[in-house]
């Protein structure tokens, strides 16, 4: 019986106190960076209220949102650790668990060169604050308002120590398991022969860059190359962005110190701006308006309204997204949503499970396309754009893929009754009175007005207008009675993970496109498609093809922050608009959303549902039709930029 055992670095009772005791600092650490999001919430939404009822502005806000949103990544990330919630792409290691050998000897490498970067993280870090306190930095100004800086970054610190602490628990961990594998009988035999390759390939990829003789744009894009094998093998994205980056600048510079210089600044100034508080708030809005049931009378009234339409429910579904996209902006959240409200009424109405997952699966991309959208706002951030001008050249584009999609169900309902099902004649929905639909969505209608009203109106920025909309959420989910004590603990716990996955990516991007200007690849590669006379239009028809191909095995996030520090250049340089861009890059990532192998919100929708209920291929093959339109629709985007643009 102990054989089976799962194996420990250490004595077992060491390694649980050990083990209990970090993950007690980890899980503290993240209910302080949560409190903190909300803190956000709370001082700017005084701050707004002050400046706009008695002209008296909240003084430092803006510097303690910045200055804070750092501490509260490294506050996450310990606990992301633990707990896997980094992103990765993980269809390949999975496959690989079958060969514990290889797939164990690799977390072992990834996580061993995690700890690598952490340590250098965090010894920077420290230096920071410790410079910080003994020059008596503040931010602020001398009369008006002065805040002390260190204490912010020996917060960060902090965090950054207790993450690399639990970065090597997770490296002995997988180290253990590893050497528990090598044990078993013909474990070396399955897995060994993979793990060598692998090995062999990333030490030449290593020899070639130091030792290879490459011109700085070679060694660039060996390291593009490192940067995808190492994803495809499943290493978190964020942290291979990181190692990748530092190697790679190291090389070019044949200076590590170089190296470290770009980390820390990258660590301790990337994310370092009001503007960043804008995705933890987004994203506290939507994850507590889900949890209030917004969707599920969404959906009621959208049924009752199209009742007599060919393919009512289906309809139904798409609306209601589409409603739900505007005040939650997570593609995620309302698959998982809708697969638990939609499709069981689908199924009784007479539609085949493969037709109902596909419908939610597929108008689910509406999340990222209708503002207010998270994968829309870090496009802005990296894109250095305005938020509230994407936001704007988002709703007609929005608004005309939701009806695509109802003119697709139709369609496929009066064409296609053997995809669709057998539907019954008698199907009947509840009845709502006027009154009872307009209790139902006045909510949800007063805060698109708030939040959206709030930022074309010019009354508050993006950032603001997310604590505005995060606290609207609190309201309408305790005037709901759903505000219970287990809600909000785990809806502020969740959206710290989330924060912290997406701010961290955002991070590691920074430093992955310092490494790109250094290599010079962006203004080679625009400098060699000036060279070929290529148009705008085919240029975004090639740039569609490898997002819709990284699509396959990426996420959205990780897609954008790859693909946009090289394309935005040649973009701008073909006369491309930035935000007509920023539609047409959105579109097209989320097609990656529906697609094989990947295909996060199919996934989704899968595991909302019971187990057996449908096959994954099922899923793939509902939302096929909806990825067809999905592409014809990015196209008529490249060809046609008027519809992104006409209400700019």
């Amino acid at each position: 019986m102990t054989a089976t055992l799962p194996p420990s670095p250490l004595p077992l009772r060491l390694w649980s106190a050990l083990d209990r005791g970090v993950g007690a600092v980890s899980f503290a650490l993240t209910a302080v960076g949560s409190l903190a999001v909300v803190s956000f919430m709370v001082l700017i939404c005084v701050d707004v209220i002050l400046r706009r009822a008695l002209n008296m502005p909240l003084q430092g806000v803006s510097d303690y949102v910045a200055y804070t949103i750092v501490a509260v990544v490294f506050f996450q990330l310990g606990s992301s650790l633990r707990h896997g919630r980094l992103i990765s792409a993980d269809f390949l290691m999975t496959n690989w668990e079958r060969r514990p050998v290889l797939a164990e000897g690799l977390k072992s490498l990834f996580f061993g060169i995690i700890v690598v970067l952490m340590w250098r993280v965090a010894s920077w870090l420290y230096a920071d604050a410790w410079s910080a306190w003994n020059s008596g930095d503040f931010t602020g100004a001398v009369g008006a308002f002065r805040m002390p800086v260190w204490p912010f970054k020996a917060a960060t610190a902090l965090g950054a120590a207790v993450a690399l602490v639990e970065a090597v628990l997770v490296a002995l961990r997988h180290l253990a398991r590893f050497a528990f594998a090598l044990r078993e009988s013909g474990a070396l035999r399955r897995g060994g022969p993979g793990l060598v390759i692998a090995l062999a390939i990333l030490a030449l990829a290593l020899a070639l860059l130091f030792w290879g003789g490459l011109t700085r744009v070679q060694v660039g894009f060996l390291g593009f190359a490192g940067l995808f094998l190492l994803v495809i093998m499943g290493m978190p994205v964020a942290f291979t962005l990181i190692a990748v980056s530092f190697v790679t600048i190291w090389a070019i510079r044949g200076n590590m110190a170089i190296s470290d210089t770009a980390l820390g600044l990258a660590a301790s100034t990337a994310i370092r701006s009001f503007e960043f508080g804008v995705v933890p708030l987004f994203v506290l809005m939507g994850l507590v308006l889900e949890r209030a049931d917004v969707g599920r009378d969404a959906f009621r009234v959208a049924v009752v309204l199209l009742r007599r339409m060919r393919g009512g429910l289906a309809n139904a579904t798409v609306a209601a997204n589409a409603v739900f996209a505007a005040i939650t902006g997570s593609s995620i959240a309302s698959a998982a949503v809708f697969s638990r409200i939609a499709v069981p009424p689908m199924v009784e109405a007479g539609y085949t499970k493969r037709f109902a997952v596909g419908v939610v699966a597929g108008s689910s991309v509406l999340g990222m396309l209708i503002p207010p959208s998270i994968l829309l706002i870090i496009y802005g951030l990296l894109a250095q754009v305005s938020v509230g001008a994407l936001f704007v050249a988002a709703i007609v584009p929005g608004i005309l893929l939701a009806l695509c999609f109802g003119l697709l169900n139709t369609f496929l309902v009066t064409a296609a009754p053997r995809f669709v099902g057998d539907l019954k004649s008698d199907f009947a929905p509840d009845t709502m009175s006027l009154r009872e639909m307009s209790v139902s969505l006045a909510p949800v209608a007063a805060l698109i007005a708030l939040v959206m009203g709030g930022i074309y109106g010019g009354l508050f920025s993006p950032t603001e207008a997310g604590a505005v909309g995060a606290a609207g959420a609190f309201v309408i989910a305790a005037v709901r009675g759903r505000l219970t004590w287990a809600i909000v603990r785990a809806v502020i716990h969740e959206a710290g993970y989330i924060t912290s996955g997406i701010l961290f990516l955002i991070l590691a991007a920074s430093l992955y496109s310092r490494m790109l200007a250094i290599s010079t690849i962006p203004m080679q590669v625009t400098t060699f498609i000036g060279a070929q006379n290529l148009t705008l239009i085919a240029f975004c028809l090639a740039y569609l093809v490898i997002v819709i191909l990284l699509g396959m095995i990426l996420d959205s996030v990780s897609i954008m922050m790859i693909m946009l520090p090289i394309a935005m250049p040649v973009v701008l340089a073909l006369g491309g608009d930035p935000i007509w861009f920023g539609i047409v890059t959105v579109v097209a990532i989320e097609i990656g959303l529906l697609t094989p192998p990947f295909g996060l919100s199919v996934f989704v929708v899968k595991g909302t549902l019971p187990d057996g209920f449908v096959r994954l291929g099922e899923v793939f093959s509902g939302v096929a039709p909806y990825v067809v339109t999905m592409f014809l629709f990015t196209l008529l985007l490249i060809f046609v930029p008027a519809i992104a643009l006409v209400l700019l």
